[in-house]
């Protein structure tokens, strides 16, 4: 009969790294791509004169980074803007994840708030807007509470499904060993609901993001949003590229970021499986 001979761990290891590094290689290679196909769409658009010839030329929107970069004031509003995501994103979570788990773990509660949550998240954060103005004045208030709002509405719900769609024979096997409800809920359901933590973070940052320019149209002297605005109300369409660039780049990092946490956090989940 013949015998399979397996590799020594340590080689094992060594293969897999190398594996793991081709295909990181990869999707940086693909990934990249895709910027060279979408700025070469770009060019092309320009040198068209589509949109009345408002659109600049890649070459005009790097040399409009460079001028504010040396100027600073983009760093400024990178930062201010980067300050007002991570708040809005932080309250807007920290709700959403005891709310996520209620809902999907009782019943009755979800019964009783799942329609209302369905009707928040359908609501456009942009449309809090003159609602909020009247109630937080226009200092930083506003624009937090609405980054608040799309935070929470866009994560809960990611929550509540990613939490809803334990495996219940986890359940069922802890509740066979004699596990309470409470060391069900902490040993079972916290542990398999991290991953749907990370991508209801990841979520409401593309979502917050998307919603600062509005929040930031609040009377905001400093921020992407306000550097945006300012650079069309002057018809200076390349800075105006250059704002929305940023918001592109602040938000690939930040995901960047947590997929990498996640990869840390739940290597565990990749072992057992």
């Amino acid at each position: 009969m013949a015998q399979t001979v397996s590799a020594p761990p340590g080689v094992r290891t060594l293969a897999q790294r190398a594996g793991g590094v081709g295909v990181a290689s990869r999707k940086v290679a693909l990934g990249t791509l895709g910027f060279v196909f979408a700025i070469a769409v770009w060019w092309l658009l320009a040198e068209m004169g589509v949109g009345n010839g408002r659109i600049p030329l890649p070459s005009k929107v790097v040399t409009s980074t460079r001028t504010m970069f040396a100027e600073q004031q983009l760093l400024m509003d990178v930062r201010v803007s980067l300050t007002r995501v991570l708040i809005g994103v932080a309250i807007g979570c920290g709700l959403a994840l005891p709310v996520g788990y209620l809902l999907a773990w009782f019943r009755p509660i979800r019964e009783t708030f799942e329609p209302l949550v369905n009707f928040g998240r359908a609501i456009p954060p942009i449309a809090l807007i003159p609602l909020a103005i009247p109630i937080f004045g226009i200092g930083e208030s506003a624009r937090i509470s609405i980054l608040v709002f799309a935070a929470f509405f866009s994560s809960v719900v990611v929550l509540f499904e990613g939490i809803s769609s334990i495996d219940p024979v986890l359940v069922r096997a802890a509740r066979a060993l004699g596990a309470n409800p409470w060391e069900i809920f902490a040993r079972v359901a916290v542990p398999a609901a991290v991953p749907h933590v990370f991508t209801a973070v990841r979520v409401a940052i593309g979502v917050s993001w998307a919603t600062l320019v509005a929040a930031e149209l609040i009377a905001a002297e400093q921020g992407i949003g306000a550097a945006i605005n300012d650079a069309k109300n002057f018809n200076r369409m390349a800075d105006v590229c250059v704002g929305i660039i940023m918001v592109g780049v602040c938000a690939l990092l930040m995901d960047g970021v947590l997929k990498a946490a996640q990869r840390q956090l739940t290597k565990w989940q990749e072992k057992s499986g």
